[in-house]
C-alpha cells in the first residue's frame, strides 16, 4: 500500500496518507497529529485538515483530546477485542460472497504472497507489515464494493495500532502461512474453508497479542529494566477483559 501524495489538496488525500502510514507502520499509537503541522506539510487550510481528522475519528483511527489536539488512537484491550470480533464477521462474511476466482484474481493473491516471502527472506520488516496488512483489503477487493473495502482498511488499520501496542513477538511467518492456507481454498473453490481459515488466522493473530500490557501500562518497562519487584502494582480494577485472547 502506498501513502498518498501529500501535496494533493482534499481533505481526502489527507486522511488516507495517514490511514496509508499507520498501515505502514510509520505512525504509532498516540502521536500527535497537529492541525498546523499538517496544514504545512500538505499546503492547505486548517480547516481542511480538521475535516480529515473528523472522518478520521468517526473510523476510530484518531481522537481529539481536549486543549491539546488530535492524537493517534491507543486501543484499550477491551476495544481490541471489539476490533478482532468485528474483523471475523466483516472478513469471514466477505469472503463467502466471492466469486470462483478466475487466474488474473488468483495470479494477484499468488504474487502478493511471493512478496512477502521475499520480504520475509531478506528481513525487510517495514515491508512485510504492509503487505501483511494489504493482503486483507487483497481479497476483499476482489468483490469491487467500496463500502467493504473501506470498512477492512479501516479495521485494518486499527489492527495495526493495537499490534504496535500489545504484540509482544514476531509472528509474520506464522501469518504468512495463515494467508497461504486462505488461498489455497479459495483455489479449491471452498468458500467456507476459506472464511474458516480467515477465522482462524485471526484468532491466531489475537492470541499473539499480551493484552496484559494493558492492564500494567509500564508493563513494558518494568521487563525491560528488570525491576517487576521493586515497583509498585497497577491500580485495582484494571484487569484484562474476558473478552481478549
Amino acid at each position: 500500500m502506498q501513502d498518498g501524495d501529500v501535496h494533493d489538496k482534499s481533505a481526502d488525500s489527507i486522511d488516507q496518507t495517514i490511514l496509508g502510514s499507520i498501515l505502514a507502520h510509520r505512525i504509532r499509537p498516540g502521536a500527535r497529529l497537529g492541525e498546523g503541522e499538517l496544514a504545512t506539510l500538505f499546503g492547505v487550510s486548517r480547516t481542511l485538515v480538521r475535516e480529515a481528522m473528523m472522518r478520521l475519528e468517526t473510523r476510530g483511527i484518531v481522537e481529539v483530546r481536549p486543549r491539546r489536539g488530535w492524537f493517534v488512537v491507543e486501543p484499550s484491550a477491551e476495544e481490541a477485542g471489539r476490533v478482532f470480533q468485528a474483523r471475523r464477521a466483516v472478513e469471514a462474511g466477505a469472503i463467502r460472497l466471492l466469486p470462483r476466482l478466475g487466474a488474473g484474481a488468483l495470479g494477484h493473491l499468488h504474487a502478493h504472497l511471493a512478496e512477502e516471502r521475499q520480504a520475509l527472506a531478506v528481513g525487510d520488516h517495514p515491508r512485510l507489515v504492509c503487505l501483511m496488512g494489504d493482503f486483507h483489503i487483497r481479497i476483499v477487493e476482489i468483490l469491487d464494493n467500496p463500502v467493504l473495502t473501506s470498512i477492512v482498511r479501516d479495521l485494518t488499520a486499527r489492527t495495526i495500532l493495537i499490534a504496535m501496542l500489545y504484540q509482544s513477538d514476531d509472528h509474520a511467518e506464522e501469518s504468512h502461512l495463515g494467508h497461504c492456507r486462505i488461498v489455497e481454498a479459495l483455489e479449491r473453490g471452498d468458500l467456507a474453508a476459506a472464511a474458516d481459515l480467515a477465522v482462524l488466522h485471526i484468532d491466531e493473530v489475537e492470541a499473539g497479542l499480551d493484552l496484559d500490557l494493558a492492564a500494567d501500562p509500564l508493563a513494558a518497562l518494568r521487563l525491560s529494566l528488570a525491576m517487576s519487584a521493586d515497583l509498585p502494582s497497577p491500580a485495582p480494577g484494571k484487569s484484562r477483559p474476558s473478552n481478549a485472547a
